[in-house]
């Protein structure tokens, strides 16, 4: 199958970038994403018979590469869950047109599945590190797990030989004490990126009196002779805005509350049970899993995609209100990662 000229939505955006979950199950109760009292022992999850194939995840990789995209994401929940996931990235790895195989996770598996994910293709990964207070980083993620055993699954990685960089969550009150500690002690093991707390999913208690702007976190990490320089963007649409420090290590923001950058947005979203999202904050989705499992051609779902993405006008981190954060019913991010 070869690819198509770029694919570009109704503002003009192309599609480039894929990410796909591969479960809605996760071991941590992160308290801005699977809020453990609403995500408790009696949350019915997905029965294994809905979730994608392998062989169905890699048709319609391969559908979408055909189309423009060049990078890959695997997501969740906790993609690591996931029984064989070196399989699937190992199918994925020989699609023509992938340039980058990527996964985001909590890292606590990593231990034992780095090398089998590096050996299987897997280019990079994205940790999940909130906080190294110990008691700061268990109550957010619900189950006083010990940061240790993240960092645990971070040395796992680079030993392996993958890319890392690592993903903080930042909320007013919780753990912006911490922000510059965190920087420090990984920058020479990683790009620490600091997001801003977002109105992801519709638990997670959002309001923007929580929200850190990404201008006070580089604040926090250098002031004065120490002060974070910006660095350009690697690409168009890069999520992070990239800085540096005086000692040349690298930080990044993500800053979808306060600069939006819906823009240059580029990424679609497949969930485990074959949705196609087009945004992060979506409220619905178009089905997949239906017309590949009734039969449809791949020219035929190269023209349901088409369709789907020529018209797509998302922008909602332009447009987001607190009001429209409170009554909007969005999709759960443990259904198609972040």
């Amino acid at each position: 199958m070869t690819a198509s000229p770029a694919l570009l939505d109704a503002l003009g955006r192309p599609l480039r970038d894929l990410r796909i979950s591969v479960t809605d199950r996760c071991n941590l109760r992160c308290t801005y994403c699977m809020p453990g009292e609403v995500f408790g022992p009696d949350y019915a999850f997905l029965p294994r018979e809905e979730l994608l194939t392998f062989e169905e995840i890699e048709r319609l990789a391969c559908v979408f590469t055909s189309l423009g995209v060049q990078k890959l994401r695997l997501t969740g929940g906790e993609p690591l869950l996931r029984r064989d996931l070196p399989k699937l990235v190992e199918r994925l790895n020989t699609l023509p047109g992938v340039q980058d195989i990527a996964l985001t996770t909590n890292g606590l598996l990593l231990p034992k599945l780095a090398q089998p994910l590096k050996d299987a293709g897997l280019r990079r990964v994205t940790i999940s590190l909130d906080s190294l207070d110990p008691g700061v980083f268990g109550r957010m993620n619900g189950l006083g797990v010990h940061p240790d055993r993240v960092m645990a699954g971070l040395e796992a990685a680079l030993v392996a030989g993958l890319g890392v960089k690592v993903n903080t969550v930042v909320q007013r009150g919780v753990n912006e004490e911490g922000l510059s500690e965190l920087w420090q002690a990984l920058r020479e093991k990683a790009v620490v990126r600091f997001i801003e707390f977002m109105d992801v999913g519709n638990h997670n208690g959002w309001n923007l009196d929580n929200v850190v702007p990404s201008s006070e976190v580089i604040a926090r990490l250098g002031t004065g002779a120490q002060a974070l320089r910006p660095l350009p963007a690697h690409y168009p649409g890069e999520v992070a805005t990239r800085y540096q420090g005086a000692e040349g290590f690298e930080a990044g923001v993500i800053s979808s509350v306060t600069r939006p950058f819906c823009g240059d947005c580029s990424r679609a979203r497949l969930s485990a049970v074959g949705g196609l999202y087009t945004c992060l904050f979506a409220t619905s989705s178009f089905d997949l899993r239906g017309p590949l499992r009734s039969g449809k051609s791949d020219a035929e779902l190269i023209e349901l995609l088409r369709g789907v993405w020529s018209v797509r006008r998302d922008r909602y981190s332009e447009e987001r209100t607190e009001a429209t954060a409170q009554t909007r019913v969005k999709v759960e991010m443990s259904h198609i990662g972040g």
